[in-house]
C-alpha cells in the first residue's frame, strides 16, 4: 500500500492581488521521482515553498509524512532535504566549513563526512570561498547541502541550473540511486528531457492551476500518436481532416500525421488510399508539454 508523503488539498496562494497557484491538490507517494513542470512563473516554487513554510498559503492545506506543513514544519523538516531555486550562501566562507557547519546544524544523521564524497563526485574544490565559485560550482554546494544528509524526502528546485552537460547527468544518477534507497523526491524543472529520464510521475502546472498529473510513460503515450503514412499515391489534400487529427508535413509519398482523436477513421482512410507503410513515432515529453503550453497562452511561454 502506496504512502503519500506529500499531500496537498485547495492549496492557493496569493500575492496582493496577483495568484501565486489556485487549488493545487497533489500527492507524492512514498519511493517515487515526482517531475513538476512548468515554465518560470508558472507556481512550482511557490508550491515548494508553501511544503517547507516559507511562505504560508492563502487558504488550502499541506502536509508532509502526515505533518502539517504550518503546525509540524520544524519536526518534518529534519527529514527533508532541500535545494532553493535561489541560493543564499556564505561567500566568506570555504566550502569545506559551510558543509562542516550545517552537518553540526542537522545534528546526527547517519551520514557524516558523506558531503566529502558527494563533493569529490561533482568535481566541487571546497578548499575555496564560496564567493569566489561561478554560478556552477555555488549549485554543486546547494546539491551537496540537500543530499548530504540522505533524506527520506528531497524537495529540489531547478536542480541541474547552471551545470555543464556531464555533471547535470551526474545529479541525475543522483536522483536514481535516492529512489533506489526507497527515499522520495519532489522536483521542479522546465527541462523536459531530464524529467522525462527520471521522473515516474510528472505533474504540469500552468498559471498557478494543476491541469495534470500523470505517470511519464501513459503521458507520452496516451495523449498523441504521431504517424508516418508512405503511399504510392497521395492522397487529396483534405483527405484527413477528422477532429483532433492535424496534418504536419506532405512529401511526394508521404504525410506526418499528428492524432489526438478519430485513429480507426485515419487507419480506415489511409486504406481506401492503398497506404504502403506505416510507421508509428515516439512522441516526447517535451511536445506534450507544449500541448499544454504552446496554444491559447499568448505565446508567453514559448
Amino acid at each position: 500500500m502506496s504512502k503519500h508523503v506529500i499531500e496537498t488539498s485547495g492549496l492557493t496562494v496569493y500575492y496582493g492581488r496577483h495568484r501565486g497557484i489556485l487549488n493545487v491538490d497533489l500527492t507524492v507517494e512514498e519511493g517515487e521521482v515526482f517531475g513538476f513542470l512548468g515554465p518560470n512563473g508558472a507556481g512550482k516554487t511557490t508550491t515548494q515553498r508553501v511544503l517547507l513554510d516559507i511562505i504560508r498559503p492563502t487558504s488550502g492545506r499541506a502536509s508532509i509524512f502526515g505533518l502539517d506543513c504550518r503546525e509540524q514544519g520544524v519536526e518534518l523538516r529534519k527529514r527533508v532535504g532541500y535545494l532553493p531555486g535561489e541560493l543564499a550562501l556564505y561567500k566568506n566562507m570555504k566550502a569545506s566549513q559551510f558543509f562542516k557547519m550545517y552537518e553540526y546544524l542537522r545534528g546526527e544523521n547517519g551520514s557524516k563526512g558523506y558531503w566529502q564524497e558527494l563533493a569529490n563526485r561533482l568535481d566541487l574544490d571546497i578548499s575555496r570561498k564560496i564567493g569566489n565559485f561561478s554560478r556552477g560550482n555555488k549549485q554543486k554546494v546547494g546539491i551537496v547541502a540537500a543530499f548530504m544528509t540522505r533524506p527520506d524526502l528531497l524537495i529540489l528546485d531547478e536542480p541541474t541550473g547552471g551545470l555543464d552537460p556531464l555533471v547535470q547527468q551526474t545529479v541525475l544518477e543522483m536522483v536514481r540511486e535516492a529512489k533506489a534507497d526507497g527515499r522520495t523526491i519532489f522536483f521542479s524543472s522546465h527541462i523536459l528531457p531530464e524529467v522525462q529520464a527520471v521522473a515516474d510521475r510528472v505533474g504540469i502546472i500552468r498559471d498557478g492551476h494543476l491541469v495534470t498529473t500523470q505517470r511519464v510513460e501513459e503521458l507520452v503515450a496516451q495523449r498523441v500518436t504521431r504517424l508516418n503514412l508512405a503511399f504510392a499515391k497521395l492522397p487529396p489534400a483534405d483527405a484527413f481532416q477528422f477532429e483532433g487529427v492535424t496534418e504536419l508535413s506532405r512529401s511526394e509519398r508521404g504525410i506526418l500525421l499528428e492524432v489526438q482523436e478519430n485513429l480507426p477513421q485515419v487507419l480506415a482512410t489511409a486504406a481506401q488510399n492503398n497506404i504502403q507503410h506505416i510507421e508509428t513515432m515516439n512522441v516526447s515529453l517535451e511536445e506534450i508539454f507544449l500541448t499544454y503550453y504552446g496554444k491559447g497562452n499568448g505565446g508567453n511561454h514559448a
